[in-house]
Protein backbone atom coordinates (compact mmCIF):
# COMPACT_ATOMS: atom_id res chain seq x y z
CA UNK A 1 0.00 0.00 0.00
CA UNK A 2 1.22 3.46 -1.25
CA UNK A 3 2.14 5.75 2.09
CA UNK A 4 -0.71 8.32 0.39
CA UNK A 5 -2.95 5.32 0.61
CA UNK A 6 -2.13 4.15 3.80
CA UNK A 7 -2.46 8.03 5.29
CA UNK A 8 -5.95 8.39 3.53
CA UNK A 9 -7.16 5.10 5.10
CA UNK A 10 -5.94 5.94 8.60
CA UNK A 11 -7.54 9.44 8.35
CA UNK A 12 -10.70 7.99 7.19
CA UNK A 13 -13.76 8.40 10.04
CA UNK A 14 -15.24 5.60 11.23
CA UNK A 15 -18.79 4.82 10.06
CA UNK A 16 -19.89 5.62 13.65
CA UNK A 17 -18.23 9.38 13.38
CA UNK A 18 -19.51 9.30 9.86
CA UNK A 19 -22.79 9.25 10.87
CA UNK A 20 -22.49 11.38 13.91
CA UNK A 21 -22.23 8.93 17.04
CA UNK A 22 -20.34 9.85 19.66
CA UNK A 23 -19.51 7.17 21.47
CA UNK A 24 -18.96 8.95 24.96
CA UNK A 25 -22.24 10.05 24.58
CA UNK A 26 -23.75 6.53 24.35
CA UNK A 27 -23.85 3.23 22.38
CA UNK A 28 -25.99 2.68 19.27
CA UNK A 29 -29.35 2.65 20.26
CA UNK A 30 -30.87 -0.60 21.56
CA UNK A 31 -32.78 -3.07 19.27
CA UNK A 32 -33.37 -6.64 20.24
CA UNK A 33 -32.75 -9.61 17.92
CA UNK A 34 -29.99 -7.32 16.12
CA UNK A 35 -26.74 -8.76 14.83
CA UNK A 36 -23.43 -6.98 15.18
CA UNK A 37 -21.58 -7.27 11.27
CA UNK A 38 -18.17 -5.51 12.23
CA UNK A 39 -16.32 -4.99 15.42
CA UNK A 40 -17.12 -1.55 15.82
CA UNK A 41 -20.56 -2.37 16.05
CA UNK A 42 -20.07 -5.34 17.90
CA UNK A 43 -18.23 -3.00 20.25
CA UNK A 44 -21.06 0.32 20.34
CA UNK A 45 -23.94 -2.44 20.39
CA UNK A 46 -22.61 -4.21 23.64
CA UNK A 47 -24.84 -3.45 26.53
CA UNK A 48 -25.60 -5.16 30.09
CA UNK A 49 -28.87 -6.36 29.08
CA UNK A 50 -31.07 -7.11 31.78
CA UNK A 51 -34.48 -8.80 30.28
CA UNK A 52 -33.70 -12.09 27.67
CA UNK A 53 -36.32 -13.89 25.74
CA UNK A 54 -36.17 -17.93 26.83
CA UNK A 55 -35.41 -19.10 23.71
CA UNK A 56 -32.51 -21.81 24.02
CA UNK A 57 -29.08 -21.26 22.52
CA UNK A 58 -27.34 -24.10 20.80
CA UNK A 59 -24.58 -25.31 22.63
CA UNK A 60 -22.69 -25.64 19.47
CA UNK A 61 -22.91 -21.64 19.16
CA UNK A 62 -21.62 -21.07 22.65
CA UNK A 63 -18.85 -23.33 21.87
CA UNK A 64 -17.76 -21.40 18.72
CA UNK A 65 -18.05 -17.95 21.04
CA UNK A 66 -15.92 -19.07 23.35
CA UNK A 67 -13.41 -20.57 20.42
CA UNK A 68 -13.44 -17.47 19.49
CA UNK A 69 -13.02 -15.54 22.36
CA UNK A 70 -9.65 -17.70 23.33
CA UNK A 71 -7.70 -15.71 20.69
CA UNK A 72 -7.60 -13.31 23.39
CA UNK A 73 -3.96 -11.56 24.32
CA UNK A 74 -2.74 -13.56 27.09
CA UNK A 75 0.71 -12.61 28.72
CA UNK A 76 3.14 -15.90 27.52
CA UNK A 77 0.08 -17.54 26.30
CA UNK A 78 -0.72 -18.95 29.64
CA UNK A 79 -4.41 -18.76 29.17
CA UNK A 80 -5.84 -18.27 32.90
CA UNK A 81 -9.66 -19.22 31.97
CA UNK A 82 -11.80 -21.63 33.22
CA UNK A 83 -15.67 -21.82 32.10
CA UNK A 84 -18.72 -23.74 33.29
CA UNK A 85 -21.51 -22.86 31.03
CA UNK A 86 -24.96 -24.02 32.67
CA UNK A 87 -28.60 -24.25 31.07
CA UNK A 88 -31.75 -26.09 32.14
CA UNK A 89 -32.22 -27.76 34.90
CA UNK A 90 -28.82 -26.95 36.28
CA UNK A 91 -29.27 -23.57 35.21
CA UNK A 92 -32.52 -23.37 37.22
CA UNK A 93 -31.38 -25.30 40.40
CA UNK A 94 -28.23 -22.87 40.94
CA UNK A 95 -30.44 -19.81 41.04
CA UNK A 96 -32.85 -21.27 42.84
CA UNK A 97 -29.93 -22.41 45.67
CA UNK A 98 -29.19 -18.34 45.13
CA UNK A 99 -31.90 -16.86 45.53
CA UNK A 100 -32.43 -18.89 48.57
CA UNK A 101 -29.81 -17.45 50.26
CA UNK A 102 -30.55 -13.70 49.06
CA UNK A 103 -33.88 -13.59 50.04
CA UNK A 104 -33.49 -15.07 53.69
CA UNK A 105 -30.27 -12.84 54.50
CA UNK A 106 -30.18 -10.03 51.81
CA UNK A 107 -26.64 -9.12 50.67
CA UNK A 108 -25.49 -10.05 54.67
CA UNK A 109 -25.63 -13.89 52.94
CA UNK A 110 -22.80 -13.23 49.99
CA UNK A 111 -19.38 -12.60 51.27
CA UNK A 112 -17.32 -11.22 48.20
CA UNK A 113 -14.59 -13.50 47.07
CA UNK A 114 -12.25 -10.28 46.39
CA UNK A 115 -12.62 -6.51 46.47
CA UNK A 116 -13.97 -5.13 42.83
CA UNK A 117 -14.69 -2.28 44.24
CA UNK A 118 -12.98 0.27 46.01
CA UNK A 119 -12.38 -0.21 49.93
CA UNK A 120 -12.84 3.55 50.27
CA UNK A 121 -14.99 5.40 47.56
CA UNK A 122 -14.25 8.82 46.04
CA UNK A 123 -14.63 10.76 42.44
CA UNK A 124 -15.08 10.89 40.11
CA UNK A 125 -15.77 6.97 40.27
CA UNK A 126 -18.40 7.33 42.90
CA UNK A 127 -20.42 10.08 40.92
CA UNK A 128 -20.21 7.90 38.16
CA UNK A 129 -21.28 4.87 39.95
CA UNK A 130 -24.06 6.63 41.67
CA UNK A 131 -25.39 7.43 37.98
CA UNK A 132 -25.69 4.80 36.35
CA UNK A 133 -27.49 3.66 39.24
CA UNK A 134 -30.42 6.14 39.57
CA UNK A 135 -30.64 6.01 35.83
CA UNK A 136 -31.24 2.62 35.69
CA UNK A 137 -33.60 2.88 38.04
CA UNK A 138 -34.81 5.93 36.73
CA UNK A 139 -36.09 3.58 34.03
CA UNK A 140 -37.94 1.09 36.04
CA UNK A 141 -39.78 3.74 38.32
CA UNK A 142 -37.75 2.77 41.27
CA UNK A 143 -37.46 5.79 44.20
CA UNK A 144 -35.07 6.46 46.63
CA UNK A 145 -37.13 4.88 49.30
CA UNK A 146 -38.18 2.33 47.48
CA UNK A 147 -36.03 -0.54 49.19
CA UNK A 148 -38.29 -3.27 48.45
CA UNK A 149 -38.14 -2.40 44.46
CA UNK A 150 -34.33 -2.04 44.51
CA UNK A 151 -34.09 -5.72 46.29
CA UNK A 152 -36.29 -7.06 43.77
CA UNK A 153 -34.20 -5.59 41.01
CA UNK A 154 -30.96 -7.00 42.18
CA UNK A 155 -32.37 -10.63 42.86
CA UNK A 156 -33.34 -10.48 39.10
CA UNK A 157 -29.61 -11.41 38.81
CA UNK A 158 -29.88 -14.40 40.45
CA UNK A 159 -32.41 -14.86 37.94
CA UNK A 160 -29.73 -14.51 35.79
CA UNK A 161 -32.26 -11.83 33.85
CA UNK A 162 -33.96 -15.01 32.38
CA UNK A 163 -31.73 -16.09 30.55
CA UNK A 164 -31.18 -19.67 29.02
CA UNK A 165 -27.70 -19.75 29.59
CA UNK A 166 -25.25 -18.58 32.26
CA UNK A 167 -21.53 -18.88 32.22
CA UNK A 168 -19.44 -18.94 35.36
CA UNK A 169 -15.95 -17.74 35.30
CA UNK A 170 -13.19 -19.55 37.30
CA UNK A 171 -8.97 -19.60 37.31
CA UNK A 172 -6.79 -20.90 39.69
CA UNK A 173 -5.77 -18.41 42.74
CA UNK A 174 -2.27 -19.07 42.69
CA UNK A 175 -1.86 -16.86 39.67
CA UNK A 176 -1.35 -13.30 39.68
CA UNK A 177 -2.44 -9.96 38.63
CA UNK A 178 -1.20 -10.42 34.74
CA UNK A 179 -3.79 -13.32 34.37
CA UNK A 180 -6.59 -10.81 35.83
CA UNK A 181 -5.89 -8.66 32.99
CA UNK A 182 -5.81 -11.60 30.59
CA UNK A 183 -9.19 -12.40 31.93
CA UNK A 184 -10.55 -9.34 31.16
CA UNK A 185 -9.50 -9.34 27.44
CA UNK A 186 -11.38 -12.87 27.26
CA UNK A 187 -14.20 -11.81 28.97
CA UNK A 188 -15.14 -8.61 26.35
CA UNK A 189 -14.21 -11.29 23.84
CA UNK A 190 -16.76 -13.34 24.67
CA UNK A 191 -19.11 -10.72 24.88
CA UNK A 192 -18.30 -8.95 21.31
CA UNK A 193 -18.25 -12.25 19.79
CA UNK A 194 -21.75 -13.28 21.07
CA UNK A 195 -23.00 -9.42 19.54
CA UNK A 196 -21.86 -10.88 16.29
CA UNK A 197 -24.16 -13.83 16.57
CA UNK A 198 -26.91 -12.11 17.62
CA UNK A 199 -26.66 -12.50 20.79
CA UNK A 200 -26.60 -10.40 23.67
CA UNK A 201 -24.96 -10.57 27.67
CA UNK A 202 -24.66 -9.12 31.15
CA UNK A 203 -21.40 -9.25 32.77
CA UNK A 204 -22.22 -10.04 36.63
CA UNK A 205 -19.68 -9.27 39.31
CA UNK A 206 -22.82 -10.10 41.91
CA UNK A 207 -22.67 -13.71 40.71
CA UNK A 208 -19.31 -13.85 42.17
CA UNK A 209 -20.75 -12.80 45.83
CA UNK A 210 -22.60 -15.82 45.56
CA UNK A 211 -19.17 -17.99 45.61
CA UNK A 212 -20.05 -20.34 48.38
CA UNK A 213 -23.40 -21.43 46.50
CA UNK A 214 -21.77 -21.99 43.44
CA UNK A 215 -18.72 -23.97 45.03
CA UNK A 216 -21.45 -26.48 45.94
CA UNK A 217 -23.67 -26.49 43.30
CA UNK A 218 -20.86 -26.80 40.98
CA UNK A 219 -18.53 -28.47 42.25
CA UNK A 220 -15.78 -25.51 42.15
CA UNK A 221 -12.49 -26.43 43.96
CA UNK A 222 -11.29 -24.11 46.45
CA UNK A 223 -8.31 -23.83 44.23
CA UNK A 224 -10.10 -21.74 42.09
CA UNK A 225 -10.93 -18.08 42.16
CA UNK A 226 -14.98 -17.27 41.08
CA UNK A 227 -14.04 -14.32 38.72
CA UNK A 228 -17.52 -13.49 37.69
CA UNK A 229 -20.59 -14.54 36.22
CA UNK A 230 -22.45 -13.41 32.79
CA UNK A 231 -26.03 -14.19 31.44
CA UNK A 232 -26.18 -14.50 27.53
CA UNK A 233 -29.25 -14.96 25.39
CA UNK A 234 -31.65 -13.49 22.64
CA UNK A 235 -32.38 -9.86 24.26
CA UNK A 236 -35.85 -9.17 25.32
CA UNK A 237 -37.46 -5.87 23.78
CA UNK A 238 -37.96 -4.13 27.20
CA UNK A 239 -37.18 -0.61 28.29
CA UNK A 240 -34.39 -1.45 31.23
CA UNK A 241 -32.59 -2.43 27.94
CA UNK A 242 -32.37 1.00 26.63
CA UNK A 243 -30.36 2.25 29.59
CA UNK A 244 -27.36 4.66 27.54
CA UNK A 245 -24.43 4.38 30.07
CA UNK A 246 -21.93 7.48 29.32
CA UNK A 247 -18.34 7.15 29.12
CA UNK A 248 -15.90 9.94 29.41
CA UNK A 249 -14.35 11.82 26.23
CA UNK A 250 -10.81 10.77 25.01
CA UNK A 251 -8.94 13.88 26.35
CA UNK A 252 -9.86 13.72 29.66
CA UNK A 253 -8.02 10.21 30.06
CA UNK A 254 -5.65 10.16 27.22
CA UNK A 255 -2.40 12.29 27.07
CA UNK A 256 -1.03 12.54 23.24
CA UNK A 257 3.23 13.01 22.97
CA UNK A 258 4.93 14.02 20.19
CA UNK A 259 2.15 14.57 17.53
CA UNK A 260 1.85 17.35 15.45
CA UNK A 261 0.08 20.65 16.88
Amino acid sequence: MSSAASSSSASAASPAYAAGIDPSAGALPFRAGSRAHSVEEAILSRRSVRAFRPDPVPRALIEEILAIAGRAPSGTNIQPWKVRVIAGEVRDRVSRAILDVYEAEGEAGFKPPYNYYPVKWRDPYLARRRKVGWDLYGLLGLKREDKAGMHRQHARNFEFFDAPVALIFTMDNDLELGSWLDYGMFLQNVMLAARGKGLDTCPQAAIANAHLVLRRELGIPESENIVCGMSMGYARDELVNTLVTEREPVGTYTSFLGFPA
